[in-house]
């Protein structure tokens, strides 16, 4: 069976490619030069990578460990055919906050997200059967695009009420630097532009502690007091080698409930991958979508069984590929046993914990609007027509149900709020509206996501 882990050198000697070549999956460079390019990809990843995780109350040194494990279940799985790597999903920071604001523990957050793992593998396995045109049927890009943008809105309180107050200064500074970064780097250097702004505020905050000394505000309990910004006492009880703390997921309706939605957005998110991918390869990836679809579902209940976050394929690597022209799957194992390496460091893991709250503010307020935006930009690149009432009604209901965390009370142990209750909203309310709508108002190009736009063309 051919698993896709044998590559033929580039050029014959694996050495530098000629100016504009490309080096397809299934070729390679040298090994020292595969593996320097494995390290530029996770350095690219490790922005959002290590963010997540840190924002979710998971560990990150178990984030990073079981990231490496889904990158190689889904190369394995895709045959190395489509070269990705599986980093922390961001989609699932807002679910996370909401689970625990109700009381859930990271059993509970784990135990969620597991289920929609599971729920992408169904996904998966749906797509390869019928297609992607059963992505087009039951979620349009206006349905898409309304459920990202109230996933990334719904997160603006966490950044308001918990990390902006524990250091707004540093917060402040923090924003501009990374918006900054952002805006103004080229290259590799913007695509690690998260990354960037969490060292700056980590420095920042280390020169306040000096000059300032301690700050009296809120920590990350909630607790008005005096305190470090920096407290690296953690770091030097950490181990340098050692196992990340493991446990098992917990399993409750009201927290699945939340979490189910953001499969929307990660079905989204694989099929616009997927289509890059293949765009920039110049081979056609129509047929993985669902193998691709399915294996960052196992990736992700792999992940969520033992403790961990879930995965999703990271648009950061992309861009990488997209700088060196250099799509090798063997550059994404040397990425994924890198990754491996950092998981069983400790140390590494008291480091990212020790992030400020103040930095985390600052991040956050860039981080959180631009996901909601993606929503915005998936709804321009589908030239959704918001004049139309048939999109503008559902979406704009689900949204602010989603942004004000509406709660709908059933009974005294079930309800549904913020995220769960605006996709339901979105969703419902878009194919029940057009059942009912005039044809007039149905009467427009077909909907299709644009990283799914091609699929299934020439099919009955």
């Amino acid at each position: 069976m051919d698993l896709g882990v044998r590559w033929k050198l580039h050029g014959g000697d694996g050495r530098t490619p000629a100016p504009g070549a490309v080096v397809r999956p299934d070729e390679r460079l040298t090994w020292p030069r595969t593996a320097g390019l494995g390290a530029q990809h996770v350095v690219a990843m490790f922005g959002a990578s290590f963010v997540a995780p840190v924002l979710m109350g998971l560990d990150p040194n178990l984030a990073i460990m079981m990231s490496g494990v889904a990158t190689i279940v889904f190369l394995l799985a895709t045959r190395g055919h489509v070269p990705s790597y599986l980093g922390c999903s961001l989609s699932f920071v807002g679910v996370a906050a909401v689970i625990r604001a109700q009381g859930g523990s990271s059993a509970t957050v784990t135990g969620a997200v597991f289920v929609v793992g599971v729920a992408l593998f169904l996904v998966g396995l749906a797509v390869r059967r019928f297609g992607a045109r059963i992505i087009h049927a039951t979620m349009p890009p206006i349905v898409t695009g309304a459920v990202v943008m109230l996933i990334g809105f719904n997160l603006a309180p966490v950044t308001a009420s918990t990390y902006w107050p524990q250091d707004q200064w540093t917060a402040l500074l923090t924003m501009l630097f990374t918006g900054l970064a952002v805006v103004c780097l080229r290259g590799f250097w913007s695509r690690i532009a998260i990354f960037l702004g969490l060292v700056f505020g980590y420095g920042v905050s280390w020169v306040f502690d000096l000059v300032f000394g301690k700050i009296h505000s809120v920590d990350a309990s909630g607790r008005l007091t005096d305190h470090w910004r920096l407290d690296l006492s953690g770091v030097d009880k950490a181990d340098w080698i050692g196992l990340p703390t493991l446990h098992g997921p917990s399993f409750e309706w009201s927290a699945i409930l939340v979490a189910l939605p953001v499969v929307i957005a990660l079905v989204a998110e694989n099929a616009g991958h997927v289509k890059a991918v293949g765009e920039m390869t110049g081979e056609s990836l129509d047929n993985r979508l669902g193998t691709a679809i399915s294996a960052d579902g196992v990736g992700s209940m792999l992940s969520t069984a033992v403790g961990g976050p879930p995965n999703t394929t990271y648009s950061e690597n992309i861009g990488v590929m997209a700088a060196t022209r250099v799509y090798s799957t063997a550059a994404y194992w040397a990425a994924a046993g890198f990754a491996l390496l950092f998981g069983v460091c400790p140390k590494f893991g008291a480091v990212v914990a020790a992030i400020p709250g103040g930095v985390l503010g600052g991040i956050t307020v860039i981080l959180y609007g631009m996901i909601g935006l993606l929503g915005a930009q998936i709804w321009l690149n589908a030239k959704v027509d918001l004049r139309n009432p048939l999109n503008l009604v559902p979406a704009a209901a689900g949204i602010i149900i989603g942004v004000g965390n509406v709660t709908m009370k059933f009974t005294d142990t079930f309800s549904l709020s913020g995220i769960a209750l605006g996709t339901i909203v979105v969703i419902t309310g878009y194919h029940a509206l057009r059942a009912f709508a005039p044809a007039h108002l149905k009467t427009q190009h077909p909907l299709l996501d644009e990283g799914t736009s091609s699929y299934d063309e020439g099919k009955p």
